[in-house]
């Protein structure tokens, strides 16, 4: 053994090995109290599949039947674009700097506090939304399958499990992300490769093959632009998750090297599960088909409940709903998870009230778990609405929002290079770089802030008063907020000069365990690849 007056980090290693639970060692974030307990393989999941709920599968139905098969395929694939924008963006500012608070705390960095503070609450409000449409989706497809217990009763239900759920930590979390998220991606496989069949003709009994049947009757598009704008509002809502990867960086055990591969998945994620179930939704269902619109139940607005039951088999609806509700467990779970983290690092640094800020031993957030869940509550809005104008009514809150944050993480890039370059620094000393930089970033901020201002613009003409203040309710928070706070807390706006560039920067915990157990150099590099891997996984 080394000697430690030679060697004055022998003692620490020593101390390190001999701890029996060696997990402990680095693996609570010095700042927010959070457990680093995520791994690389969870992260990755969580880009590619996770989040994905009864949103994409059932609000996609409302999506078909407000514009067509072709503004579907529109609407997924220029959110698509505008999405892989900024996670270029957050890429290459959550490998750098992977801190509590994610792209809040960045935005308070790199342009204003008041800043941070109108993108953390919106960003907030935005999972409080999602969290509400999720537990009506569950709660809608119990009371179909049983209306013996009443839609409260199975919303009181679902929310204690998921609160008891949450509180079992970060790795209990990821662990079920990770398989939940395999599920989702084996069911929609399963069901691209039963569209392929049935387009073709090749069910047990289908007399003709389907072809692009329903791009002819009832057509590709549904009221023209008008169904092509609608259907941004919803796409949008769909695509809000892909950013959450930055703010679970920060529980990461290995961030610059799980960020970097989560923003790689993403692309994948938008070609694959978005592009994919858009193509193939409106191959197989009709935009004019009854179920989207006046279903008895919100599970049976699904276009692939539909497509089932068109190709012949009605007890397929059985089937999609226990698909989707694996899908609600999953959405339902992470939606918490990212409305919890994001008022817990806002509650530290000072941008939410205080007591949201603590964390017990086992670095979870109770109070900002129990804070955010009670926000499902708005789910119950479906007893006097009906779960279908409920959603509809939580898609447009949620949407504006979406874009606003979005935009919000382009112009903080755009801040953190134009200080990264005043400051001397070369942008090939970043360990991510973002894709066409700059011309990508200010394409975010540009669509982004066009997309905030033009998704309500149906409801002018003829001009409804309800729906026009729901889609446009909460564009104003933003500034409100922003100016509110900066005029109470006389808060700066950062001259590049000023802005620090170097505080928040943190090795792999992987990396420091192998420092101080001696594994650098020459021992390191003699892991075989097999060996690094299965640590990461």
């Amino acid at each position: 053994m080394a000697d430690s007056k030679s060697d004055p980090d022998a003692h620490t290693r020593q101390a390190y090995s001999d701890t029996s639970n060696e997990v402990d060692y680095q693996s609570m974030d010095p700042e927010s109290g959070v457990k680093r307990g995520l791994k690389t393989r969870h992260l990755s999941m969580m880009a590619l599949a996770g989040i994905i709920g009864p949103g994409l599968l059932v609000g996609s139905g409302g999506a078909l039947s407000g514009g067509g098969p072709a503004s579907l395929l529109i609407g997924f694939g220029v959110i698509g674009i505008i999405a892989f924008s900024i996670m270029q963006s957050l890429g290459e500012l959550t490998t750098l700097y992977p801190t509590g608070g994610a792209f809040t705390s960045l935005a308070d960095r790199f342009v204003d506090k008041a800043f941070g503070v109108a993108v953390g609450w919106n960003y907030w409000l935005i999972w409080a939304a999602v969290l509400a449409n999720e537990y009506n989706a569950v709660s809608s497809i119990f009371v179909f399958w049983s209306d013996k217990v009443p839609l409260y009763g199975y919303f009181l239900i679902f929310w204690f499990f998921f609160l008891g759920f949450q509180l079992l930590g970060v790795e209990t979390f990821g662990e079920a992300e990770f398989w939940l998220a395999l599920i989702k991606l084996f069911g929609l496989v399963a069901y691209f490769l039963f569209a392929i069949i049935y387009a073709s003709g090749g069910l047990i009994g289908q007399d003709q093959a389907l072809g692009f049947r329903y791009w002819h009757d009832p057509g590709p598009f549904v009221r023209g632009f008008r169904g092509v704008a609608t259907v941004f509002v919803f796409c949008s809502t769909f695509y809000a998750g892909v950013e959450s990867v930055a703010v679970a960086a920060t529980e990461t055990k290995n961030p610059a090297v799980a960020v970097p591969l989560a923003i790689r998945q993403v692309f994948w994620r938008i070609i694959f599960i978005y592009m994919g179930s858009a193509f193939f939704f409106g191959l197989t269902c009709p935009s004019n088909a009854d179920g989207l619109v006046n279903g008895p139940s919100r599970a049976l607005k699904s276009p692939m409940t539909i497509a089932i039951q068109n190709a012949g088999w009605e007890g397929g609806v059985h089937l999609i709903n226990t698909f989707i509700f694996i899908t609600c467990l999953s959405a339902v779970n992470s939606s918490i998870y990212i409305g919890s983290r994001t008022i817990l690092f806002m509650a530290q640094d000072g941008k939410a009230p205080k007591f949201l800020g603590w964390t017990n031993k086992r670095g979870v957030p109770v109070p900002a778990v129990i804070f955010t869940n009670l926000f499902g509550a708005l789910a119950m809005m479906n007893i006097s609405t009906g779960a279908s104008k409920a959603y509809g009514y939580i898609v447009n809150l949620s949407g504006v929002s979406t874009f606003l944050v979005w935009g919000a993480i382009s112009f903080t890039h755009i801040r953190f290079r134009q200080a990264w370059a005043a400051q001397g620094r070369s942008p090939s000393e970043l360990p991510f770089r973002s894709f066409a930089y700059p011309w990508n970033a200010y394409f975010g901020v540009a669509s982004n802030i066009f997309l905030a201002l033009v998704q309500g613009w149906t409801t002018l003409s003829p001009f409804n008063a309800g729906n026009f203040v729901d889609a446009y309710i909460l564009l104003p928070l933003f500034p409100i907020i922003y100016f509110g706070y900066k005029i109470a807390f006389k808060t700066k706006y950062w001259h590049l000069n000023e802005i620090d560039l170097d505080s928040g920067r943190r090795k792999d915990l992987d990396q420091q365990k192998e420092e101080f157990r001696g594994e650098v150099g020459p021992q390191a590099s003699n892991k075989t690849f097999l060996q690094r891997a299965w640590k990461n996984f």
